[in-house]
């Protein structure tokens, strides 16, 4: 091929392949931002399910969740270091946030420095102040927060 046989400049083509690279570039950067956005959704979720236990005033599914086990009652001895009765304690009606009527997943985050979980964070009831929920990212346990 020589100059002479080169294919003749088409502008249609090079605006078609200017849209699908920008086309491409933007698609890119959109799911990047999801992905941002929503990268602590699986601990929120769980804070979520717990607290809607909570709502409906069915402790023992918030025990469960608390210790991403829905079948705890086979295996009592295994969370005798936080026993149900002191999980009551915590989270019943007599707890610090008493009967929980309404509550808000607020937001998500990570302390500061490495950490192996997600501190999330819940308006319980309208309150000021807010509840804060540690979720273990391994295997989506529940504590309480150390910050």
């Amino acid at each position: 091929m020589t100059l002479l046989d080169a294919q003749q400049y088409d502008p249609a083509r090079e605006r078609r392949r200017r849209i699908r690279i920008i086309g491409a570039v933007a698609l890119v950067l959109l799911l990047g931002a999801l992905g941002w956005a929503y990268r602590y959704w699986p601990e929120e979720h769980m804070v979520d399910r717990f607290f809607g236990a909570l709502q409906e005033k069915n402790y023992e599914a918030a025990y469960g969740i608390w210790w991403h086990d829905p079948d705890w009652r086979r295996r009592q001895a295994a969370y005798a270091r936080y026993s149900f009765s002191d999980f009551y304690t915590d989270w019943g009606p007599g707890g610090e946030w008493g009967v929980i009527n309404s509550y808000k997943v607020f937001g998500a985050g990570t302390p500061p420095g490495a950490s192996s979980g997600v501190v999330v964070e819940v308006v319980v009831n309208g309150r000021a102040e807010h509840a804060r929920v540690w979720v273990e990212k391994s295997d989506k346990r529940l504590s309480f927060s150390p910050y």
